[in-house]
């Protein structure tokens, strides 16, 4: 039984709520698809904005589609620093008393109170990947990566949800200290 899935690397990235699209590129704009991303429905955009904190900004952040409930922004801890924002470690979605930034597009500008995170490292898969791999929504594992420099990642969490897609998310720090680049495969290790 092959019980080895992808590991991809998410770098910075923003998603956006409607309301802040229209403000960030106009009224009544959609986002633009680029390019599918692994996870069913979720895409890259040829949007981007500059992410300003309270340090420095960042600029050219791609946006991902389709927009969301509520704006967040998703950086590595490096970004961070650049930044001057200390995010914490969560998952995506999870924004409560994060802290903010200041988003910047073509037509406009928008003031987050809260919404910056380093995404905590992830597993998506379905209830039948689930099944197969022995583990549950929410459980915590470790996965090992065989890269040229082999890692052990611990706390990784496993989220389950039949429309997702069979694959490991880490940051752009977490991949670099694991020299994870290219096709990286990765097995859960209990």
């Amino acid at each position: 039984m092959d019980n080895k899935f992808i590991v991809e690397t998410s770098a910075r990235h923003v998603h956006l709520a409607a309301e802040h699209i229209e403000i960030l590129f106009g009224r009544g704009h959609e986002l633009t698809h680029k390019k599918d991303l692994s996870q069913p429905g979720q895409f890259a955009c040829e949007e981007r904005v500059t992410v300003v904190g309270p340090k420095k900004e960042i600029a050219n952040v791609i946006v991902l589609g389709p927009a969301r409930p509520a704006s967040q922004v998703e950086v590595s801890l490096t970004d961070a620093r650049t930044l001057g924002v200390v995010p914490p470690v969560r998952e995506s979605g999870d924004i409560a008393g994060t802290p903010g930034c200041k988003l910047v597009g073509p037509c406009g500008e928008v003031e987050l109170d809260c919404g910056v995170i380093a995404a905590k490292r992830h597993i998506h898969m379905t209830p039948a990947d689930a099944e197969k791999l022995g583990v549950s929504d929410k459980e915590i594992v470790g996965v090992k990566l065989d890269t040229d420099r082999p890692v052990i990642f611990g706390d990784v969490v496993v989220r389950v949800n039949p429309n997702f897609a069979l694959a490991m998310h880490i940051d752009t720090d977490e991949s670099n200290a694991a020299c994870a680049f290219g096709a990286v495969m990765g097995e859960i290790v209990k």
